[in-house]
C-alpha cells in the first residue's frame, strides 16, 4: 500500500462516537427510524448515524439532539452513530422507549 494513500486517508478522518440511543426520547428515535430529524442522518436497524459537522452544521430542533450536539461540538466529535447497545454516557439524559416528550 502507498504510504501517501494512507498519509491522506488519515488527513480525511473524522471523529465518530457511539453512544446509546437510550439518549433519545422515544419522539425522537422515531424520527431517526423515519429518517425524520431535523438534521442530517443516517438510520440503521439499530439507531443511525447523525451528522454533527465541524463546525456543527446546524443546532437540532430537537431538544434531546441539540444537548448531545453541543457535547459533541465541545469535544470535537463530527459524527454521532446512535446503537442499542452502544454505551451510556454519564451525564446525558436517560430516557426510557416509551417516555413521552
Amino acid at each position: 500500500m502507498d504510504k501517501l494513500i494512507v498519509t491522506r486517508l488519515l488527513e480525511l478522518v473524522e471523529p465518530l462516537v457511539a453512544l446509546s440511543i437510550s439518549h433519545l426520547t422515544a419522539t425522537t428515535r422515531q424520527k431517526l427510524a423515519n429518517d425524520d430529524l431535523s438534521v442530517n442522518v443516517y438510520p440503521n436497524d439499530y439507531g443511525g448515524f447523525v451528522y454533527v459537522g465541524a463546525p456543527p452544521y446546524t443546532v437540532p430542533a430537537e431538544n434531546d439532539m441539540a444537548t448531545i450536539f453541543e457535547a459533541a461540538r465541545l469535544a470535537g466529535i463530527v459524527w454521532l452513530k446512535f446503537d442499542s447497545d452502544a454505551a451510556i454516557v454519564d451525564g446525558l439524559p436517560i430516557f426510557e422507549e416509551t417516555d413521552p416528550l
